[in-house]
C-alpha cells in the first residue's frame, strides 16, 4: 500500500448520509492538531473557534475554580443538593484548572474531531426517563384557534411594539403566542404517554415487582404445582438422581439431530418413589424434565414398619429379572448401586436384591420400580383366604419379624 493510500485512510471524512450515524470513541487525551505543529495553548483566536462561530475560550471568572459560588446560587444550590453533595461538587470543581479548559474543553476542528455535540441540558424522550405530568392539565374543550382569533393576537403584537422593535421581540411573540383556546397548561404541557404510571393491580402480579421474600416460579413449576397438587415446599423437600444419562441421535430429512437422554428417580424419604424420563438438546433442560416427570409420577411405596418391604418379590421386565427380599431390623441395604439409590430415597432401611441374567440399567431401575408397587400385601392376603389379619401376619412374616 502506497504511502498515499494510507493517508487518505488516515484522514478518511465520511460522506453526509453516513455522517449521520457514525460516532467515534470518547477520549480524554489532548486533541491531536494535524494541520500545524502548535499546542492548543498558542494557536490564534482564528484558530481556535468552534464548529459553530464561537470561540474556544475559558469560562469568564466566577466557573467554579476561578471564583467561588455567589451568595444566590448557593441558595439556589442548596434546594437541590444536600449539605455533603453540595461539599462535594465544591470540591470537585475546585480541583479543576481553569487553564484546562482553554486547552482541553474546546471544540475540535481537527480531522479526528466529534461530528456532534450533546446537550445534556435537554431531556430525550427516548433515552431519558420523562417527567410525567399531572393529569389535571389535560383540556377536553380546547380547540385550535380560528384566522381571526389569530390576526387579533398579532394585531395586539404590533400596537405593544416598542418604538425600535428588534428580532428578539418577534421570537418572544412567536414563542410566547397560544394556538388553542383553553387551559393554558394543556398547551404548554400537555399530558403525555412517554412515561404512564405503572397501575397499582400490576404491582400484584407475579414476575412485575417482586414481594419483600418472594421468589419466582417458573412456569414448569407452576404446572407440576397444578397436576399433582404439591405446594412449592414440598416439591423441594423431594431428593432428586439422575440414574442414567447418555446421547440419543435422531435421524430426519434435515440430517441428525442430537439431545440429551436423562433417566432421573425422585423420593421424599417417607414411602414416595417415582421415576422420570428427560429429552433434550441441553444437558439442564433434559435433567429438569426427567426430574419434574418422577416428581409427577410418584407413587406410595407400601413399607413394613417402615424400613423393609412386605416379603419377597420377583419381577421380570425384558431380559431382566430382579428379586427383591425383605431382611430384619439393622441388615442394610446389600444390592448393586441403582436398586441402592432408589430404596434410599423411597425411605426402605434393610432390603436384599438380586439381579439376574441381564443388567441393562433402564429395565433394572424400572423393574424395580414395578416391584415395589407389586408387593403382597398381607391385608390382600387375608382377605383372600378368608382369615383374619393377625393370623397371617405371624405366618407371612415369619416368627423372627414378628
Amino acid at each position: 500500500m502506497s504511502a498515499h493510500h494510507s493517508a487518505r485512510c488516515i484522514f478518511w471524512r465520511p460522506t453526509a448520509p453516513a455522517r449521520a450515524c457514525l460516532r467515534r470513541s470518547f477520549h480524554t487525551s489532548r486533541p491531536f492538531y494535524v494541520d500545524t505543529g502548535k499546542t492548543p495553548a498558542k494557536l490564534p483566536a482564528a484558530d481556535r473557534k468552534g464548529k459553530n462561530g464561537r470561540l474556544a475560550k475559558p469560562k469568564p471568572k466566577g466557573i467554579p475554580g476561578a471564583e467561588a459560588y455567589t451568595e444566590e446560587e448557593i441558595e439556589v444550590l442548596k434546594r437541590w443538593y444536600t449539605p455533603a453533595q453540595l461539599a462535594a461538587v465544591e470540591a470537585g470543581e475546585a480541583a479543576v484548572d481553569p487553564e484546562d479548559l482553554l486547552t482541553q474543553g474546546t471544540l475540535r476542528t481537527d480531522p479526528m474531531a466529534f461530528d456532534y455535540v450533546d446537550d445534556f441540558a435537554e431531556i430525550d424522550p427516548v433515552v431519558d426517563k420523562a417527567v410525567r405530568v399531572p393529569k389535571s392539565n389535560y383540556d377536553p374543550k380546547s380547540r385550535f384557534k380560528n384566522p381571526d382569533e389569530i390576526a387579533q393576537d398579532f394585531g395586539k403584537f404590533v400596537r405593544e411594539l416598542p418604538e425600535k422593535p428588534t428580532r428578539l421581540d418577534y421570537i418572544k411573540f412567536r414563542d410566547n403566542m397560544r394556538l388553542t383556546v383553553g387551559k393554558e397548561a394543556a398547551e404548554r404541557n400537555p399530558v403525555s404517554s412517554l412515561a404512564p404510571a405503572i397501575p397499582k393491580g400490576l404491582l400484584d402480579r407475579p414476575g412485575v415487582t417482586k414481594k419483600p421474600g418472594e421468589v419466582d416460579i417458573d412456569p414448569a413449576m407452576k404446572r407440576l404445582m397444578r397436576q399433582t397438587g404439591y405446594s412449592r415446599q414440598d416439591i423441594l423437600q423431594f431428593k432428586s438422581k439422575v440414574l442414567v444419562q447418555h446421547g440419543v441421535v435422531n435421524q430426519t430429512r434435515m440430517g441428525k439431530i442430537r439431545s440429551v437422554y436423562n433417566l432421573c428417580i425422585a423420593g421424599n424419604g417417607r414411602g414416595l418413589l417415582g421415576i422420570g424420563e428427560g429429552k433434550a438438546t441441553e444437558f439442564a433442560d433434559a435433567r429438569t424434565q426427567a426430574q419434574y416427570n418422577a416428581i409427577r409420577n410418584a407413587r406410595p411405596i407400601p413399607r413394613y414398619e417402615d424400613r423393609t418391604i412386605y416379603g419377597d418379590v420377583k419381577v421380570k421386565m425384558g431380559a431382566v429379572e430382579v428379586e427383591l427380599m425383605t431382611r430384619p431390623p439393622g441388615f442394610g441395604i446389600r444390592c448393586q448401586s441403582l436398586i441402592f439409590f432408589m430404596c434410599d430415597l423411597a425411605g426402605i432401611s434393610d432390603l436384599a436384591a438380586r439381579v439376574t441374567r441381564s443388567r441393562n440399567p433402564m429395565n433394572v431401575i424400572k423393574a424395580t420400580f414395578h416391584a415395589l408397587l407389586n408387593q403382597r400385601i398381607p391385608d390382600e392376603i387375608a382377605r383372600g383366604l378368608g382369615k383374619k389379619l393377625v393370623d397371617v401376619r405371624k405366618v407371612y412374616n415369619g416368627s423372627s419379624l414378628s
